[in-house]
């Protein structure tokens, strides 16, 4: 069985941010993501969604990026969990 999308996701940003588990693990739907963590700039934004689309065995298309993904965690499982089931 795959492991579940909030699993994968808190793993990539543990790797990509360099977070840590416990920080990853800590994340709420709540938590601000870029301009939030400082760790999460621009550079780690191209980063995270490359691996996303590795590790989910997605596609994301540049139209489909916008801010407000990566406003809050929430968002950015939102918007994985949308993209792993194809809709």
């Amino acid at each position: 069985m795959t492991e579940p999308v909030d699993t994968q996701l808190r793993a990539l940003l543990a790797d990509i941010l360099g977070l840590g588990e416990e920080r990853a693990a800590a994340l709420t739907a709540d938590s601000g993501l870029f301009g939030e963590l400082p760790e999460f700039d621009s550079m780690a934004v191209a980063t995270v969604l490359t691996e996303m689309e590795d590790r989910l065995g997605i596609l994301i298309d540049d139209d489909e990026i916008d801010g407000e993904i990566f406003e809050t965690y929430g968002h950015l499982l939102a918007f994985a969990e949308r993209k792993v089931r194809g809709s």
